[in-house]
Protein backbone atom coordinates (compact mmCIF):
# COMPACT_ATOMS: atom_id res chain seq x y z
CA UNK A 1 0.00 0.00 0.00
CA UNK A 2 1.30 3.44 -1.15
CA UNK A 3 1.95 5.79 1.66
CA UNK A 4 -0.50 8.88 2.36
CA UNK A 5 0.75 11.32 0.49
CA UNK A 6 1.71 14.53 2.44
CA UNK A 7 -0.95 17.62 2.03
CA UNK A 8 1.76 20.61 2.43
CA UNK A 9 2.55 23.57 0.26
CA UNK A 10 4.78 23.77 -2.32
CA UNK A 11 8.12 25.74 -2.60
CA UNK A 12 8.05 29.62 -3.12
CA UNK A 13 10.37 31.97 -3.57
CA UNK A 14 7.55 35.02 -3.27
CA UNK A 15 6.39 34.93 0.27
CA UNK A 16 2.59 35.60 1.35
CA UNK A 17 1.36 34.19 -2.12
CA UNK A 18 0.47 30.29 -1.15
CA UNK A 19 1.15 27.71 -3.78
CA UNK A 20 0.05 23.91 -2.84
CA UNK A 21 1.31 20.17 -3.59
CA UNK A 22 -1.14 18.50 -5.71
CA UNK A 23 -1.92 16.87 -2.37
CA UNK A 24 -2.76 20.51 -0.91
CA UNK A 25 -4.81 21.16 -4.06
CA UNK A 26 -7.03 18.27 -3.23
CA UNK A 27 -7.05 18.50 0.43
CA UNK A 28 -8.42 23.19 -0.78
CA UNK A 29 -10.83 21.70 -3.31
CA UNK A 30 -12.40 19.32 -0.91
CA UNK A 31 -13.22 22.09 1.52
CA UNK A 32 -14.07 24.37 -1.33
CA UNK A 33 -16.68 21.63 -2.53
CA UNK A 34 -17.88 20.68 0.90
CA UNK A 35 -18.41 24.85 2.17
CA UNK A 36 -20.45 24.65 -1.09
CA UNK A 37 -23.05 22.32 -1.28
CA UNK A 38 -23.82 23.26 2.52
CA UNK A 39 -24.18 26.58 1.53
CA UNK A 40 -26.63 25.70 -1.47
CA UNK A 41 -28.58 23.42 0.86
CA UNK A 42 -29.35 26.55 2.53
CA UNK A 43 -30.33 28.14 -0.40
CA UNK A 44 -27.35 30.65 -0.92
CA UNK A 45 -26.64 31.32 -4.47
CA UNK A 46 -23.12 31.65 -5.28
CA UNK A 47 -21.47 34.72 -7.10
CA UNK A 48 -18.14 35.66 -8.31
CA UNK A 49 -17.14 39.30 -8.84
CA UNK A 50 -14.20 40.95 -10.52
CA UNK A 51 -11.07 40.86 -8.90
CA UNK A 52 -10.82 44.59 -8.97
CA UNK A 53 -12.58 48.11 -7.58
CA UNK A 54 -12.07 51.68 -8.29
CA UNK A 55 -9.16 52.68 -5.36
CA UNK A 56 -11.63 55.45 -4.32
CA UNK A 57 -13.83 52.75 -3.31
CA UNK A 58 -11.31 50.12 -1.73
CA UNK A 59 -9.90 53.47 0.63
CA UNK A 60 -12.75 54.89 1.58
CA UNK A 61 -12.59 53.95 5.17
CA UNK A 62 -8.99 54.88 5.04
CA UNK A 63 -7.18 52.10 7.10
CA UNK A 64 -6.83 49.64 4.51
CA UNK A 65 -5.01 51.94 2.17
CA UNK A 66 -1.62 50.02 2.94
CA UNK A 67 -2.62 47.11 1.81
CA UNK A 68 -4.44 47.49 -1.29
CA UNK A 69 -2.36 46.35 -4.36
CA UNK A 70 -2.43 48.85 -7.36
CA UNK A 71 -3.61 47.29 -10.99
CA UNK A 72 -1.69 49.29 -13.83
CA UNK A 73 -0.56 48.37 -17.23
CA UNK A 74 3.02 48.44 -18.02
CA UNK A 75 2.93 50.57 -21.63
CA UNK A 76 0.02 52.65 -19.35
CA UNK A 77 -1.35 55.49 -22.12
CA UNK A 78 -1.86 58.72 -21.03
CA UNK A 79 -5.29 58.94 -19.32
CA UNK A 80 -5.75 55.37 -18.44
CA UNK A 81 -6.95 53.88 -15.32
CA UNK A 82 -3.37 53.06 -14.54
CA UNK A 83 -2.08 56.39 -15.41
CA UNK A 84 -5.16 59.19 -14.24
CA UNK A 85 -4.75 58.54 -10.06
CA UNK A 86 -8.85 59.22 -9.99
CA UNK A 87 -9.36 55.93 -12.26
CA UNK A 88 -6.94 53.51 -10.63
CA UNK A 89 -7.89 50.36 -9.65
CA UNK A 90 -6.74 47.95 -7.20
CA UNK A 91 -6.95 44.69 -6.55
CA UNK A 92 -9.79 43.90 -3.88
CA UNK A 93 -8.53 42.69 0.01
CA UNK A 94 -12.06 41.40 0.99
CA UNK A 95 -15.11 40.48 -0.86
CA UNK A 96 -17.52 42.80 1.20
CA UNK A 97 -16.64 46.08 -0.66
CA UNK A 98 -17.37 44.65 -4.11
CA UNK A 99 -20.46 42.33 -3.12
CA UNK A 100 -21.56 45.61 -1.62
CA UNK A 101 -21.46 47.52 -5.27
CA UNK A 102 -22.76 44.25 -6.62
CA UNK A 103 -25.92 44.58 -5.06
CA UNK A 104 -25.78 48.25 -5.86
CA UNK A 105 -25.45 47.39 -9.48
CA UNK A 106 -27.74 44.89 -9.69
CA UNK A 107 -30.83 46.35 -7.10
CA UNK A 108 -33.28 46.78 -9.91
CA UNK A 109 -32.66 42.84 -10.27
CA UNK A 110 -31.89 40.60 -7.55
CA UNK A 111 -34.81 39.43 -5.19
CA UNK A 112 -34.61 40.54 -1.27
CA UNK A 113 -33.48 38.93 0.64
CA UNK A 114 -30.89 38.49 -1.22
CA UNK A 115 -28.56 34.81 -0.31
CA UNK A 116 -25.15 34.62 -1.52
CA UNK A 117 -21.96 32.69 -0.89
CA UNK A 118 -18.81 33.87 -2.59
CA UNK A 119 -15.73 31.66 -2.70
CA UNK A 120 -12.77 33.92 -4.41
CA UNK A 121 -9.02 35.09 -3.78
CA UNK A 122 -8.25 38.21 -2.46
CA UNK A 123 -5.02 40.19 -1.86
CA UNK A 124 -3.86 42.32 0.63
CA UNK A 125 -0.38 44.14 1.15
CA UNK A 126 0.17 42.45 4.42
CA UNK A 127 3.48 41.30 6.04
CA UNK A 128 3.65 37.21 5.36
CA UNK A 129 3.71 35.18 8.96
CA UNK A 130 1.97 32.22 9.67
CA UNK A 131 -1.78 32.69 8.65
CA UNK A 132 -1.58 35.96 6.86
CA UNK A 133 -0.95 35.84 3.53
CA UNK A 134 -0.68 38.06 0.50
CA UNK A 135 -3.16 36.54 -1.73
CA UNK A 136 -5.45 34.29 -0.40
CA UNK A 137 -9.33 32.63 -0.40
CA UNK A 138 -11.76 34.00 1.74
CA UNK A 139 -15.27 32.61 1.75
CA UNK A 140 -18.54 34.33 2.56
CA UNK A 141 -22.04 34.64 3.14
CA UNK A 142 -24.13 37.24 3.38
CA UNK A 143 -28.30 37.68 3.49
CA UNK A 144 -28.76 41.24 2.30
CA UNK A 145 -32.75 42.60 2.96
CA UNK A 146 -33.89 45.56 0.98
CA UNK A 147 -35.14 48.27 3.77
CA UNK A 148 -35.39 46.08 6.67
CA UNK A 149 -33.72 42.43 7.50
CA UNK A 150 -35.74 40.40 10.17
CA UNK A 151 -33.44 39.53 13.06
CA UNK A 152 -33.70 35.94 12.68
CA UNK A 153 -31.17 36.00 9.81
CA UNK A 154 -28.61 37.31 12.60
CA UNK A 155 -29.16 33.35 14.20
CA UNK A 156 -29.36 31.59 10.60
CA UNK A 157 -26.00 32.84 9.60
CA UNK A 158 -23.58 31.56 12.20
CA UNK A 159 -25.57 28.41 12.29
CA UNK A 160 -25.42 27.68 8.75
CA UNK A 161 -21.59 28.31 8.88
CA UNK A 162 -21.05 26.33 11.93
CA UNK A 163 -22.36 23.31 10.09
CA UNK A 164 -20.37 24.05 7.11
CA UNK A 165 -17.27 23.78 9.28
CA UNK A 166 -18.37 21.21 11.27
CA UNK A 167 -18.36 18.93 7.98
CA UNK A 168 -14.77 19.47 7.37
CA UNK A 169 -11.91 17.54 8.52
CA UNK A 170 -10.86 20.10 11.43
CA UNK A 171 -11.04 20.59 14.88
CA UNK A 172 -14.02 21.66 16.50
CA UNK A 173 -14.87 24.91 16.00
CA UNK A 174 -17.21 27.16 18.54
CA UNK A 175 -18.42 30.63 17.14
CA UNK A 176 -18.40 33.59 20.03
CA UNK A 177 -21.15 36.07 19.44
CA UNK A 178 -21.76 39.92 21.31
CA UNK A 179 -23.77 42.89 19.89
CA UNK A 180 -22.61 46.19 19.29
CA UNK A 181 -25.41 47.53 21.35
CA UNK A 182 -24.55 45.92 24.30
CA UNK A 183 -20.94 47.22 24.13
CA UNK A 184 -22.21 50.94 23.08
CA UNK A 185 -25.24 50.53 26.02
CA UNK A 186 -23.48 49.75 27.98
CA UNK A 187 -20.84 52.04 28.15
CA UNK A 188 -22.88 54.84 27.74
CA UNK A 189 -24.53 54.00 30.79
CA UNK A 190 -21.74 54.19 32.27
CA UNK A 191 -20.65 57.94 31.36
CA UNK A 192 -18.52 56.95 28.28
CA UNK A 193 -19.69 59.32 25.56
CA UNK A 194 -19.70 57.53 21.61
CA UNK A 195 -16.58 59.82 20.88
CA UNK A 196 -14.57 57.66 23.34
CA UNK A 197 -16.16 54.38 22.22
CA UNK A 198 -14.16 53.38 19.18
CA UNK A 199 -10.99 53.92 21.41
CA UNK A 200 -12.60 52.10 24.20
CA UNK A 201 -13.21 49.21 21.84
CA UNK A 202 -9.10 49.00 20.69
CA UNK A 203 -7.77 48.76 24.13
CA UNK A 204 -10.34 46.54 25.37
CA UNK A 205 -9.27 44.12 22.14
CA UNK A 206 -5.66 44.18 23.52
CA UNK A 207 -6.67 41.89 26.81
CA UNK A 208 -5.27 38.67 25.68
CA UNK A 209 -2.28 40.15 24.53
CA UNK A 210 -1.32 42.39 27.81
CA UNK A 211 -3.72 41.31 29.88
CA UNK A 212 -6.68 43.30 32.19
CA UNK A 213 -3.88 45.18 34.45
CA UNK A 214 -2.62 46.83 31.33
CA UNK A 215 -5.81 47.58 29.41
CA UNK A 216 -7.02 49.33 33.01
CA UNK A 217 -3.84 51.19 32.70
CA UNK A 218 -4.12 52.47 29.46
CA UNK A 219 -7.97 52.95 29.66
CA UNK A 220 -7.55 56.03 32.21
CA UNK A 221 -3.73 57.08 31.14
CA UNK A 222 -4.97 56.84 26.91
CA UNK A 223 -8.41 57.13 26.24
CA UNK A 224 -9.59 59.49 29.76
CA UNK A 225 -12.11 56.96 31.90
CA UNK A 226 -12.24 57.35 35.16
CA UNK A 227 -10.49 53.79 37.00
CA UNK A 228 -13.92 53.09 37.77
CA UNK A 229 -14.94 52.97 34.21
CA UNK A 230 -12.43 50.98 33.28
CA UNK A 231 -13.09 48.42 36.35
CA UNK A 232 -16.42 47.94 34.60
CA UNK A 233 -15.26 47.93 31.19
CA UNK A 234 -13.14 44.59 32.16
CA UNK A 235 -16.50 43.29 33.88
CA UNK A 236 -18.12 43.29 31.14
CA UNK A 237 -15.44 41.88 28.84
CA UNK A 238 -15.09 38.77 31.66
CA UNK A 239 -18.67 38.27 30.56
CA UNK A 240 -19.22 34.80 29.28
CA UNK A 241 -22.17 31.85 28.53
CA UNK A 242 -23.39 28.91 26.16
CA UNK A 243 -26.90 29.87 27.01
CA UNK A 244 -29.16 33.19 27.97
CA UNK A 245 -29.80 32.28 31.35
CA UNK A 246 -28.04 34.89 33.61
CA UNK A 247 -26.15 36.79 30.92
CA UNK A 248 -28.46 39.91 31.47
CA UNK A 249 -28.21 40.21 35.28
CA UNK A 250 -24.28 39.68 34.93
CA UNK A 251 -24.31 42.36 32.50
CA UNK A 252 -26.80 44.82 34.75
CA UNK A 253 -24.30 43.42 37.91
CA UNK A 254 -21.23 44.70 35.81
CA UNK A 255 -22.97 48.18 35.51
CA UNK A 256 -22.65 48.21 39.51
CA UNK A 257 -25.59 50.48 39.79
CA UNK A 258 -25.91 52.81 37.24
CA UNK A 259 -28.92 52.65 35.36
CA UNK A 260 -28.72 50.98 32.08
CA UNK A 261 -29.77 53.02 29.14
CA UNK A 262 -32.18 51.94 25.92
CA UNK A 263 -29.70 50.86 23.69
CA UNK A 264 -27.84 48.33 26.12
CA UNK A 265 -31.65 47.36 26.65
CA UNK A 266 -32.22 46.58 23.07
CA UNK A 267 -28.91 45.20 22.73
CA UNK A 268 -29.36 42.51 25.32
CA UNK A 269 -32.68 41.63 23.93
CA UNK A 270 -31.44 41.08 20.72
CA UNK A 271 -28.28 38.89 22.19
CA UNK A 272 -30.65 36.71 24.90
CA UNK A 273 -32.90 36.05 21.44
CA UNK A 274 -30.15 34.45 19.14
CA UNK A 275 -28.35 32.60 22.42
CA UNK A 276 -31.95 31.07 22.73
CA UNK A 277 -32.37 29.87 19.13
CA UNK A 278 -28.80 28.52 18.66
CA UNK A 279 -29.01 26.45 21.65
CA UNK A 280 -32.36 25.36 20.44
CA UNK A 281 -30.95 24.49 16.95
CA UNK A 282 -27.60 23.82 17.32
CA UNK A 283 -26.59 23.32 21.38
CA UNK A 284 -22.99 24.08 21.69
CA UNK A 285 -22.30 25.82 18.65
CA UNK A 286 -22.87 29.56 19.48
CA UNK A 287 -21.73 30.88 23.17
CA UNK A 288 -21.56 34.61 24.42
CA UNK A 289 -18.77 36.19 24.33
CA UNK A 290 -18.42 40.02 25.57
CA UNK A 291 -15.10 40.49 25.27
CA UNK A 292 -14.95 40.68 21.90
CA UNK A 293 -14.12 44.02 20.97
CA UNK A 294 -12.62 43.78 16.99
CA UNK A 295 -15.15 44.79 14.44
CA UNK A 296 -17.83 46.08 16.46
CA UNK A 297 -16.24 49.77 15.26
CA UNK A 298 -17.77 49.21 11.94
CA UNK A 299 -20.82 46.21 12.52
CA UNK A 300 -23.95 47.70 13.90
CA UNK A 301 -25.58 44.75 15.93
CA UNK A 302 -24.38 41.28 15.99
CA UNK A 303 -21.04 40.50 15.73
CA UNK A 304 -19.54 36.84 15.49
CA UNK A 305 -15.49 35.49 16.41
CA UNK A 306 -14.95 31.69 16.07
CA UNK A 307 -12.10 29.80 17.64
CA UNK A 308 -10.97 26.62 16.65
CA UNK A 309 -10.30 23.75 19.49
CA UNK A 310 -6.24 23.48 20.65
CA UNK A 311 -5.56 25.90 17.90
CA UNK A 312 -6.78 29.24 19.82
CA UNK A 313 -3.58 30.59 19.31
CA UNK A 314 -4.05 31.15 15.79
CA UNK A 315 -7.24 33.57 16.30
CA UNK A 316 -10.47 33.92 14.94
CA UNK A 317 -11.00 31.23 11.86
CA UNK A 318 -14.04 33.27 10.94
CA UNK A 319 -15.58 36.23 11.73
CA UNK A 320 -18.40 38.70 10.70
CA UNK A 321 -21.67 40.47 11.96
CA UNK A 322 -24.48 42.66 11.03
CA UNK A 323 -24.70 46.18 9.00
CA UNK A 324 -27.61 48.11 9.04
CA UNK A 325 -26.29 49.59 5.83
CA UNK A 326 -24.24 47.33 4.11
CA UNK A 327 -24.74 49.41 1.01
CA UNK A 328 -26.83 52.32 0.17
CA UNK A 329 -28.29 54.53 -3.33
CA UNK A 330 -29.22 57.25 -0.84
CA UNK A 331 -33.55 56.57 -1.60
CA UNK A 332 -32.80 52.83 -0.42
CA UNK A 333 -30.55 51.14 2.12
CA UNK A 334 -29.57 47.54 1.96
CA UNK A 335 -28.94 45.84 5.46
CA UNK A 336 -27.41 42.98 5.69
CA UNK A 337 -25.21 40.33 7.79
CA UNK A 338 -22.86 37.83 6.88
CA UNK A 339 -19.57 35.73 8.07
CA UNK A 340 -16.17 35.18 6.00
CA UNK A 341 -13.84 32.38 6.68
CA UNK A 342 -10.14 33.15 5.38
CA UNK A 343 -9.88 29.47 4.23
CA UNK A 344 -6.19 29.65 3.15
CA UNK A 345 -5.36 30.80 6.90
CA UNK A 346 -7.42 27.48 7.73
CA UNK A 347 -5.96 25.55 5.51
CA UNK A 348 -2.61 26.25 6.14
CA UNK A 349 -2.97 25.67 9.69
CA UNK A 350 -4.89 22.38 9.74
CA UNK A 351 -2.13 20.94 6.88
CA UNK A 352 0.79 22.56 8.67
CA UNK A 353 0.25 20.72 11.86
CA UNK A 354 -0.28 17.08 9.78
CA UNK A 355 -3.80 17.46 10.59
CA UNK A 356 -4.79 15.90 7.17
CA UNK A 357 -3.61 13.72 4.86
CA UNK A 358 -4.51 13.05 1.51
CA UNK A 359 -4.68 9.05 0.11
CA UNK A 360 -3.30 10.12 -2.70
CA UNK A 361 -2.17 13.50 -4.87
CA UNK A 362 -3.64 12.24 -8.33
CA UNK A 363 -7.20 11.67 -9.59
CA UNK A 364 -6.41 9.18 -11.06
CA UNK A 365 -7.96 5.43 -9.57
CA UNK A 366 -6.88 3.07 -12.47
CA UNK A 367 -3.24 2.59 -13.80
CA UNK A 368 -4.17 1.02 -17.27
CA UNK A 369 -0.92 -1.08 -18.17
CA UNK A 370 1.00 -1.51 -21.36
CA UNK A 371 1.98 -5.07 -22.73
CA UNK A 372 4.55 -3.59 -25.34
CA UNK A 373 3.99 -0.30 -27.54
CA UNK A 374 2.07 -2.71 -30.20
CA UNK A 375 -0.41 -2.72 -28.07
CA UNK A 376 -0.55 0.61 -26.95
CA UNK A 377 -4.04 1.31 -28.62
CA UNK A 378 -5.71 -1.69 -26.51
CA UNK A 379 -4.42 0.07 -23.34
CA UNK A 380 -6.01 3.64 -24.44
CA UNK A 381 -9.05 1.74 -25.57
CA UNK A 382 -9.67 0.75 -21.72
CA UNK A 383 -9.08 3.88 -20.60
CA UNK A 384 -11.47 5.35 -22.82
CA UNK A 385 -14.17 3.10 -21.69
CA UNK A 386 -13.34 3.83 -18.12
CA UNK A 387 -13.16 7.31 -18.28
CA UNK A 388 -16.52 6.95 -20.17
CA UNK A 389 -18.06 5.84 -16.98
CA UNK A 390 -16.59 8.14 -14.68
CA UNK A 391 -13.56 6.35 -13.59
CA UNK A 392 -10.28 8.35 -13.52
CA UNK A 393 -7.79 6.32 -15.79
CA UNK A 394 -4.50 6.55 -17.34
CA UNK A 395 -2.20 4.92 -19.14
CA UNK A 396 1.24 3.80 -18.31
CA UNK A 397 4.00 6.31 -19.79
CA UNK A 398 5.88 3.55 -21.29
CA UNK A 399 5.68 -0.45 -21.74
CA UNK A 400 8.28 -1.25 -19.06
CA UNK A 401 8.55 -4.37 -17.27
CA UNK A 402 4.69 -5.05 -14.97
CA UNK A 403 7.04 -4.35 -11.53
CA UNK A 404 8.18 -0.71 -12.66
CA UNK A 405 4.94 -0.07 -13.93
CA UNK A 406 3.09 -1.36 -10.56
CA UNK A 407 5.32 1.03 -8.63
CA UNK A 408 4.74 4.04 -10.81
CA UNK A 409 0.99 3.66 -9.38
CA UNK A 410 2.07 3.02 -5.77
CA UNK A 411 4.58 5.70 -5.67
CA UNK A 412 1.43 7.63 -6.69
CA UNK A 413 -1.07 6.64 -4.84
CA UNK A 414 -3.17 5.17 -7.48
CA UNK A 415 -4.98 1.81 -5.90
CA UNK A 416 -5.42 -0.22 -9.33
CA UNK A 417 -3.29 -1.72 -11.67
CA UNK A 418 -5.20 -3.30 -15.45
CA UNK A 419 -3.62 -5.60 -17.38
CA UNK A 420 -5.26 -6.35 -21.00
CA UNK A 421 -5.76 -9.81 -22.28
CA UNK A 422 -3.47 -11.41 -24.51
CA UNK A 423 -4.69 -13.71 -26.68
CA UNK A 424 -8.81 -13.53 -26.43
CA UNK A 425 -7.47 -13.94 -22.70
CA UNK A 426 -9.61 -11.93 -20.17
CA UNK A 427 -8.71 -8.17 -19.13
CA UNK A 428 -7.67 -8.27 -15.07
CA UNK A 429 -7.44 -5.61 -12.59
CA UNK A 430 -5.32 -5.98 -9.55
CA UNK A 431 -5.91 -4.30 -6.30
CA UNK A 432 -1.52 -3.15 -5.50
CA UNK A 433 -2.78 -2.19 -1.50
CA UNK A 434 -3.81 -5.90 -0.89
CA UNK A 435 -2.65 -7.55 -3.67
CA UNK A 436 -5.70 -9.15 -5.26
CA UNK A 437 -6.41 -9.56 -9.16
CA UNK A 438 -9.52 -10.79 -10.41
CA UNK A 439 -10.74 -10.87 -14.11
CA UNK A 440 -12.44 -7.65 -14.87
CA UNK A 441 -14.32 -5.99 -17.71
CA UNK A 442 -13.90 -2.38 -18.29
CA UNK A 443 -17.51 -1.72 -19.92
CA UNK A 444 -18.87 -3.18 -16.16
CA UNK A 445 -15.92 -3.26 -13.16
CA UNK A 446 -16.23 -1.08 -10.58
CA UNK A 447 -14.28 -1.20 -7.64
CA UNK A 448 -15.68 -3.03 -4.28
CA UNK A 449 -14.97 0.05 -2.22
CA UNK A 450 -16.84 3.39 -4.39
CA UNK A 451 -14.65 5.82 -2.24
CA UNK A 452 -11.57 4.33 -4.07
CA UNK A 453 -12.70 6.23 -7.27
CA UNK A 454 -11.52 9.65 -5.63
CA UNK A 455 -8.52 10.79 -3.72
CA UNK A 456 -9.91 10.76 0.04
CA UNK A 457 -9.09 12.58 3.29
CA UNK A 458 -7.15 11.02 5.93
CA UNK A 459 -7.23 11.99 9.44
CA UNK A 460 -4.54 10.91 11.41
CA UNK A 461 -4.89 9.26 14.90
CA UNK A 462 -5.65 11.84 17.43
CA UNK A 463 -6.81 14.20 15.10
CA UNK A 464 -9.89 15.63 14.43
CA UNK A 465 -13.05 14.04 13.10
CA UNK A 466 -12.74 12.54 9.38
CA UNK A 467 -13.94 14.06 6.29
Amino acid sequence: MAQSAQARQALSSLSGFPEWLPAGRVVEQHFIDTLRRTFELHGFSGIETRAVEPLSELTRKGETSKEVYLLSRLQAEPGEAGADPARQLGLHFDLTVPFARYVIDNAGILHFPFKRYQIQKVWRGERPQEGRFREFYQVDIDVVGDGALPLHYDVETPLIMHEALSALPVPPITIHVSNRKVAQGFYQSMGIGDDRLIEVLRVVDKLDKIGPEAVAVELVDAVGTTPAQAEAALRLAAITGTGPGGLRDRVLAALDGAEPGELLTSGLDELEALLRAAARRRPGAVVADLRIARGLDYYTGTVYESFMAGHEDLGSVCSGGRYDSLASTGRRTFPGVGISIGLSRLLSRVMGAGLIEVTRAVPTAVLVAVTDEEHRPASDAVADTLRGRGIAADVAPTAAKFGRQIRFADKRGIPFVWFTGADGASDSVKDIRSGEQVDADAATWTPADRADLVPRLLVPSGGPSGA
